[in-house]
């Protein structure tokens, strides 16, 4: 062996192969970095210790707040909206912490309801017609941050305010099975179908029932067939905010809830000059009666009590047949049970005792004698029916106070807005 030979050098540039090294090295120190970024400290820590790798969660969202008048978003420039609206505001991926809305003009809150999760809120107290609401919200959202939102919403200025009355009024809380439900407008309502959405009718036990709009300001709601006895009706006019056209929007809310009494129909027939009496369906009397001349024939179909009056005048004059006309009269008639508009009653009538059950003299009334008149007087109320037929007269129109029931029910239907 040859002790003085050298080692033979290694090929290639050393300062090349430093080069090459600090690159790689440059290379890793990157992945590592943007693997770190995505899985996180601790996924990679634990990579590599040789454990499985966990994604780090996403940050939590900020919360977001929505405020609107019934479904319409409340921004800047909004258009004034109804007051019957339901005003409500809601919170994602957060909680409420306060709402407050004001009434702009007088400065006083409107008072809401928080609900239990504290994820929205509800006006529990009506917005008015005409005026303006700050509406100011803290929430606090998942990323721990609160969040403040303001906004101002102005609610509609009608031109005319429109009120509703009610038949039976809320006073007569009993009727009889004929009472229809008659809704009546102080103004002309154009948007029928709107207003006639606004109203709700229930009755206990639930019957079919609709709605047959007489004019523009005068709306009824009856059954298919005669209430039952002892049914309850609700009636709810929700008309506060909802517009009923040309401007026109419900001034209020309204509601009258109505009991039906037994059953009193009375069924008058002008070929046997005799009238039965039925009470829940059973005959309980008959009577002797005269009903109207061949001249002034009594009006055919169903009659609803609407009125009566211990004692009154009868004048034809009431109806175009004046003094000094062939068949005036003018008169006091005891024990009165009006049964239309146009003047005929039930009522004593001794003056043709001797044709009750024999011959039809009357102007249109149904003539009973004084001791029936009061049998019938004492029985018969507000809402019970009396039903004529082979009179030889007309049909009662159905717009005469409540010729309801003369109204075929496919007809009935038909009248609906709806």
């Amino acid at each position: 062996m040859n002790r003085g030979a050298r080692a033979p050098r290694p090929t290639g540039d050393p300062h090349r192969l430093g080069s090459a090294v600090l690159g790689v090295a440059t290379a890793l120190v990157a992945v590592l970095a943007l693997i770190t970024a995505t899985w996180g400290p601790a996924s990679v820590s634990r990579a590599l210790a040789g454990g499985p790798s966990v994604p780090s969660a996403p940050p939590p969202p900020a919360a977001v707040v929505t405020v609107l008048a019934g479904t319409v978003p409340i921004q800047p420039g909004a258009a004034p909206v109804s007051p019957g609206a339901p005003l409500s505001v809601a919170v994602q991926h957060g909680v409420l912490q306060a709402v407050q809305v004001t009434d702009a003009k007088t400065g006083r809150p409107v008072a809401g309801t928080l609900s239990p999760d504290a994820a929205s809120w509800r006006n529990s107290a009506p917005l008015s017609y005409g005026d303006t609401y700050q509406v100011a919200v803290t929430a606090v959202g998942a990323d721990g941050q609160p969040v403040q939102q303001s906004s101002t919403l102005s609610t509609i200025r009608p031109a005319v305010l429109t009120a509703v009355s009610f038949r039976p009024t809320p006073s007569m809380t009993s009727v009889g099975v004929g009472q229809p439900l008659v809704v009546r407008f102080n103004h002309p309502v154009t948007d029928k179908a709107a207003a006639e959405k606004a109203l709700a009718v229930t009755s206990t036990p639930a019957q079919p029932g609709g709605w047959f709009w007489m004019s523009a300001n005068e709306a009824h709601y009856r059954a298919q067939s005669y209430w039952q006895p002892g049914s309850t009706l609700q009636l709810n006019a929700n008309l506060f905010g909802v517009n009923l056209g040309k401007g026109a929007f419900g001034q209020e809310n309204r509601a009258v809830t109505v009991h039906v009494h037994d059953s009193w129909v009375a069924k008058a027939d002008g070929h046997a000059k005799t009238m039965q009496i039925f009470h829940n369906g059973a005959v309980v009397k008959s009577m002797a009666i005269s009903l109207g001349s061949a001249d002034h024939p009594s009006h055919i179909g169903p009659h609803v009590v609407s009125d009566k009056k211990p004692t009154m005048i009868m004048d034809s004059c009431t109806y175009g047949v004046c003094e000094g006309d062939p068949g005036y009269y003018k008169e006091k008639v005891d024990l009165d049970v009006r049964i239309s508009a146009d003047g005929e009653f039930v009522h004593s009538a001794p003056w043709s005792v001797g044709q009750q059950g024999s011959s039809n003299v009357s102007h249109g009334c149904v003539n009973l004698s004084p001791a029936n008149a009061r049998w019938f007087f004492d029985h018969f109320n507000l809402g019970d029916v009396v039903e004529i037929t082979n009179s030889g007269g007309p049909k009662l129109p159905v717009w005469d106070t409540y010729g309801d029931w003369e109204v075929p029910w496919s007809q009935w239907q038909a009248g609906s807005a709806t």
